[in-house]
């Protein structure tokens, strides 16, 4: 579904944010990427879907090769789910899920915001599928709580039904509880489509919890590719060095979400 063949990536300034990394990610599989901050996690998340070309090796989404010439076809196949959210915080919920389907409209309907009443019923499904309340729809974005922001940006991100999720930090702003949520729903929405998921994280304990095989980068060099069993706490420690593991680890309970139905409102 997903492969990166030998990729580097080394910036204007000499910089090298990945050294010869190749992954093949198959149909359905929920891969953690573990590390700090610089390991390069983003920059492999970002070579999904076209916005950083690597110096070096090729991408491959789908069986297509990401190039500048196939970012138009490429693009809606890839859901994305943002550290700090990414929404229209003005704008209600309902508009702020709708727009996830923008790649697939011509640009008169988008620039309009007209949006076919099938995409809105997806809409409504989808908020309610990630346990968002009725009353949630016409609410302003701002008005939600960092959970809740994050729940719109997973229906969001799968209101083309798309058969890649990139999921960039997802959990960063949030607190524990809520982390825990918010990956639980994110690998049953997954699971429920047979969506592939690649999720950057630095939680060992969250990786460990909700992937289904971890990858780990350490300066740009894959240094661990496995089942989330098999990372003990040395691998854990050769990642992330004794003095920043304990950062690098919560453990959060998670607590089923009821679902609801939702019914349309303008947006």
């Amino acid at each position: 579904m997903l492969r990166f063949d030998s990729v580097d990536m080394r910036y204007a300034d000499g910089t090298s944010a990945l050294k010869t990394v190749s992954l093949h990610i198959p149909r359905g599989q929920f891969c953690v990427v573990l590390g700090s901050s610089g390991a390069g996690k983003s920059t492999l998340l970002r070579m999904a879907n076209g916005l950083v070309r690597p110096t070096a090796g090729t991408v491959h989404v789908d069986g297509v090769q990401v190039t500048a010439a196939s970012l138009a076809d490429i693009r809606p196949r890839i859901g994305m789910i943002h550290q700090q959210f990414n929404l229209v915080l003005r704008a209600s919920v309902a508009t702020n899920v709708l727009s996830g389907a923008l790649p697939a409209l011509p640009l008169w309907r988008a620039m309009a915001g007209l949006f076919p009443e099938a995409m809105r019923e997806r809409a409504c499904e989808l908020l309610a599928s990630v346990g968002l309340q009725p009353a949630h729809l016409n609410r302003r974005a701002s008005e939600l709580s960092g959970g809740q922001q994050q729940r719109v940006g997973i229906a969001r991100a799968f209101m083309l039904a798309p058969p890649l999720v990139l999921a960039d930090e997802p959990v960063a702003s949030l607190d524990p509880q809520a982390s825990g949520e918010v990956l639980e729903l994110l690998k049953r929405q997954a699971a429920e489509r047979g969506t592939t998921v690649l999720c950057s994280l630095h939680q060992v304990d969250l990786a460990r919890s909700f992937a289904d095989r971890i990858v780990a980068l350490r300066d740009g060099v894959l240094v661990f590719d496995g089942a989330p069993q098999d990372f003990d706490a040395a691998a854990a420690q050769a990642l992330y060095g004794a003095e920043r593991l304990s950062a690098a680890s919560t453990t959060a309970p998670v607590e089923p979400r009821p679902t609801h139905s939702l019914v349309w409102e303008a947006a």
